[in-house]
């Protein structure tokens, strides 16, 4: 059955999600840019110093012929500019544009960067054993091209990657939302079965309980009506447990203790238990046991029991009066197979779909039980590795198989008492 989901869920998931790759991505932009900056500028600065070293033995007049200097073909100039004492520019490298007012005075920190005509330089210094001071800088022109070029590409990739993010957050979003918003189905439908489950025998209860105190009866008619309620209370308290095992399992899904169990053993005891409803519908029950090695399974002992149990109930009700019931235990190398057939109308091959479904009852049923039986059996069926096969039998009707990973074990196993 399709579901359909809701988009606004996954609309509010996909915009929360892009925003908060956007600021991340923005975050992630801003200090990539200043990263490389700060590095670009640290080499700026080391070639500036480099070059100030090389200069440092020239004179004025050599200073004043110089061209400017590129350690490589695509790197900007260096400039040089020599200070006097009185800090009086006395000598510049030729091109060199006029030394900003602010660098004249003999108190500034280098390196450090400086606007002149409209460009960034980083300056450098270097004092000379005669007092004066010899000044290099460097072009940052370069340096903001490559910010401007990876703003630009980080613009230029936001919007793809902003859409891509959104996409995928609303397509996931959407796919998590199904089995939540399935489940969340399920439990209404859950919760409006379990109302009418559980309203029917109230309903009957109560009817029988008015009539009999606004009625005189005989005391048999007060027993027949005792009788009734007895039965209706029966059916919801069976109903009720059934509901509260199941809702144990949702909320506690950890396994008890597991252990090494023989599936033979919990077979026999449990066809023992239902020896009075065999005998009483006319039929008649087989077990069997088909290879040599012993049919252990790792599980919780109580919950295959109650597994057997209700394919045994499901038989019972659905087979022939008279009629047959075949169980066979198949146990391999590395399985073993519990099988329950019988000689009833069988499953119909549409119906297998939802034969596990909580409070699902096969049409032609006649109302009989509440059908949580085998969503109980399909919860321990799943808890404990196991795998259905449903089909039909040789009986002629519904064959039920399960099967388990085989255990080996040199230790017992432990068995579980007969409820009474």
């Amino acid at each position: 059955m399709k579901t359909a989901v809701p988009l606004r869920p996954a609309l509010r998931v996909a915009t929360a999600a892009t925003v908060a790759v956007a600021i991340c991505y923005v975050v992630i932009v801003a200090a990539m840019v200043v990263l490389v900056s700060n590095k670009l500028l640290q080499e700026t600065s080391k070639r500036v110093a480099e070059q100030l070293s090389s200069a440092q033995p020239l004179s004025a007049s050599e200073l004043s012929s110089r061209d400017p200097i590129r350690r490589d073909a695509d790197d900007p100039p260096v400039y040089f500019w020599q200070l006097n004492a009185s800090h009086v520019v006395v000598a510049s490298s030729t091109g060199a544009p006029a030394l900003p007012a602010g660098l004249l005075r003999g108190s500034q920190v280098f390196p450090r960067t400086e606007s002149v005509n409209g460009r960034n330089f980083r300056f450098g210094s270097l004092r000379r054993s005669d007092g004066s001071q010899l000044i290099a800088a460097e072009s940052l022109a370069q340096q903001a091209h490559v910010r401007s070029v990876l703003l630009t590409s980080a613009l230029v990739m936001s919007p793809l990657l902003l859409a891509g993010v959104f996409i995928s957050a609303f397509v996931i979003g959407r796919s998590a939302s199904k089995p939540i918003e399935r489940a969340r189905l399920r439990q209404l439908e859950f919760t409006a079965d379990a109302s009418h489950e559980l309203r029917t025998p109230l309903t009957v209860i109560e009817a029988e309980v008015g009539l009999a105190l606004t009625t005189d009866r005989t005391a048999s008619g007060y027993r027949s009506a005792l009788q009734r309620v007895s039965g209706e209370t029966h059916r919801l308290r069976r109903i009720v447990e059934d509901m509260l095992w199941l809702a144990r399992f949702d909320s506690e899904p950890p396994l008890p203790q597991t252990e090494i169990v023989d599936v033979t053993t919990l077979v026999r005891q449990c066809a023992d238990r239902f020896e009075p409803v065999l005998r009483s519908r006319d039929i008649d029950l087989s077990v069997e046991l088909t290879g040599q090695d012993l049919a252990h399974v790792a599980a919780a002992p109580e919950w295959i029991d109650r597994l057997i149990g209700v394919l045994l109930d499901n038989a019972t009700r659905y087979a022939s009066s008279p009629g047959r019931i075949a169980v066979t235990v198949v146990c391999s190398a590395s399985q073993v197979a519990l099988t329950v057939a019988d000689d009833g109308p069988g499953i119909p091959v549409g119906e297998r779909l939802r034969l596990f479904d909580r409070f699902h009852r096969l049409d032609g049923s006649g109302g009989q039980g509440a059908g949580l039986g085998l969503a109980i059996a399909d919860a321990v069926v799943q808890s404990t590795h196991g795998r259905w096969t449903v089909g039909n039998s040789a009986l002629g009707g519904a064959s039920m198989t399960v099967t388990w990973p085989r255990q080996r074990s040199q230790s017992l196993p432990r068995l579980v008492a007969p409820h009474l």
